[in-house]
């Protein structure tokens, strides 16, 4: 029986060092001097100081005060903590800020420190901070602001250089330590994917640099920081790294927008002027559109139109170049009339007003002939995910960095398809000779819970699973797999909210539920005319609530 990690009470201090194993096999070229030396120089540590370490790294905050450090495996904090302030790891001499010291302080400690300046000492202890920061504006040591405390504080003085090391690691800074714990307790399970020399996302310095640019970038944008500033520094980072160049453009495009809702027109129009990410073009000719720079946005919507990106850019440019043209004059044109889909008409009893009207709709239909299922995205996705399951983890340079990613990083990307064109036809082949349904059932029962971009196991059964397989054709799940990889930010959303299955029959029908005044959404028109122009039965139900009894 194999033990678990988390019963070692160091079983932290282990991941720790699995990541700086993982660094020095794999960034050695990349690290600074700096950061070799901190490697060197922890591995040299006595284990309770290590473990002291690492607790503090991966805790909330940099300032700790050592009579809330309680670690039974480090035993005397006072031991471990010496090495570590010794090498400059820790600072007992930290300036704090008021604010800094009321992270640290309980009330009562508050009022002993500062009583004969507080007015209302028997207020809240946010009320009093805005107060004391005016008395006392200068930041002073933990000492020097509480000298009656018989108690330590210790300030982190390496959390920069273990963000680097998480960065490089994970490829990003919204993953964290608990990673591990929640892979050791089952939580998550990811799939083992071979890493070789060119998995890693960040291959210099440079690299490393940039991607903690465009993170504080982020960081201040997101603060309200003013946009201008933010849009020159970032339009000036220039790499020649691809995962990297298209953050930098994902960064952009959602300043874009945001300068879209201010009414910020000519800063989104030098932003998406220069913007690589998939929809800049179209937000561009939509906003000359609403700059009445009509003549302009019709000269780049007829450039767009010979050659869209996608099909979210061209069903974009079928609405807007009518209107153009109009606007300038010309002749009304008529647009092209959507297919006809079936429409369902119901009026239904809200028995239970905390259920959606999806849920209603599915309890009106289900028979038990013909049962009905709520799955929106997720059966399609699903069984796409399982079957393509080797070319989705297939181990690309630059697909997979760490071992805790639930799909390769360039799921997103226009290359992720081509990259993997050959792995994806022999996947696909599988539905012309009708080998996919054992591959399908062999992997919901080999890879249940392994974490993945398409695969909703809360949402998949066993039951659902093999009525999809009997009653869905192999050739209309060609005709969706095919229509996701096309474009997969788009595509992967959008699907009818309910199915029915006759197994009997082998038949089924998806029904898309609209409320009282919904109406149906972009992604959800596109599939539906996907569905109507390849003969798939889909439905579009109209719900309208009846009066009940009083």
């Amino acid at each position: 029986m194999t033990a678990n990690p988390l019963d070692d009470p160091f079983y932290y201090l282990n991941n720790f060092r699995q990541v700086l194993d993982w660094l020095e096999l794999r960034y050695a070229d990349v690290m600074s001097e700096a950061e070799h030396a901190f490697i060197r120089d922890f591995t040299a540590l006595p284990r309770g100081s290590q473990g002291l370490l690492v607790r503090m790294v991966m805790r909330k905050g940099v300032h700790f005060r050592a009579g809330k450090l309680n670690y039974p495996e480090i035993g005397d904090i006072t031991e471990a903590a010496q090495p570590l302030l010794d090498h400059g790891w820790l600072d007992e001499q930290a300036p704090l800020s008021m604010a800094d010291l009321f992270e640290v302080l309980l009330k009562a400690e508050i009022l002993q420190a500062f009583g004969p300046a507080i007015d209302q000492p028997k207020g809240k202890k946010v009320d009093w901070l805005p107060q004391l920061h005016e008395q006392f504006p200068e930041p002073r040591s933990f000492r020097q602001w509480c000298p009656a405390l018989a108690d330590r504080l210790f300030s982190l003085t390496l959390m920069d250089l273990c963000d680097r090391f998480r960065l490089m690691f994970f490829g990003n800074l919204y993953q964290d330590w608990s990673e591990f714990v929640l892979a050791d307790l089952g939580i998550f399970t990811y799939e083992k994917v071979e890493f070789s020399a060119d998995s890693r996302g960040l291959r210099s310095r440079a690299d490393v640099d940039a991607c903690l640019f465009l993170h504080d970038c982020q960081l201040y944008f997101e603060a309200g920081e003013p946009l201008e500033p933010i849009v020159e520094q970032v339009a000036a980072l220039h790499c020649d790294n691809p995962w990297l160049q298209r953050r930098r453009g994902k960064l952009l495009f959602q300043i874009g927008q945001y300068c879209e809702r201010l009414g910020e027109f000519a800063l989104a129009l030098k932003i998406y002027r220069d913007c690589a990410y998939p929809g800049a073009r179209l937000r561009m000719i939509r906003v000359l559109e609403r700059s009445a720079e009509y003549a302009l946005a019709l000269e780049l919507a007829v450039i767009a139109e010979q050659a869209p990106e996608t099909a979210t850019e061209q069903q974009g440019l079928q609405r807007i170049l009518p209107r153009l043209r109009r606007k300038l004059g010309g002749p009304p044109i008529k647009r092209t009339a959507p297919g006809m889909v079936e429409r369902l008409d119901l009026h239904l009893p809200r028995l239970d007003p905390a259920l959606s009207v999806e849920y209603h709709v599915q309890a009106h239909l289900h028979e038990e002939t013909g049962p009905v299922h709520y799955v929106e995205n997720s059966l399609i996705n699903s069984l796409f995910g399982l079957l393509c399951w080797p070319a989705i983890f297939a181990p690309l340079p630059g697909a997979f960095f760490h071992p805790f990613q639930r799909g390769p990083v360039d799921l997103l990307n226009e290359d992720f398809q081509p990259r993997r064109a050959e792995l994806f036809r022999t996947c696909l082949a599988e539905l012309d000779d009708g080998r996919y349904a054992d591959t399908i059932r062999a992997r919901f029962t080999a890879k249940w819970g392994v974490q993945s971009p398409f695969v909703f196991w809360g949402a998949l059964n066993e039951e659902l699973l093999e009525q999809a397989l009997a009653c869905l054709p192999a050739e209309h799940l060609k005709h969706w797999f095919s229509r996701l990889l096309l474009d997969i930010k788009a595509n992967r959303a959008g699907m009818p909210d309910l199915i029915q299955f006759w197994p009997q029959h082998k038949t089924y029908r998806m029904i898309e539920v609209k409320g009282p005044g919904d109406r149906l959404q972009d992604n959800q028109l596109r599939w539906l005319e996907f569905c109507n122009t390849h003969r798939m039965p889909v439905a579009v139900c109209y719900v309208q609530w009846a009066e009940q009894d009083a």
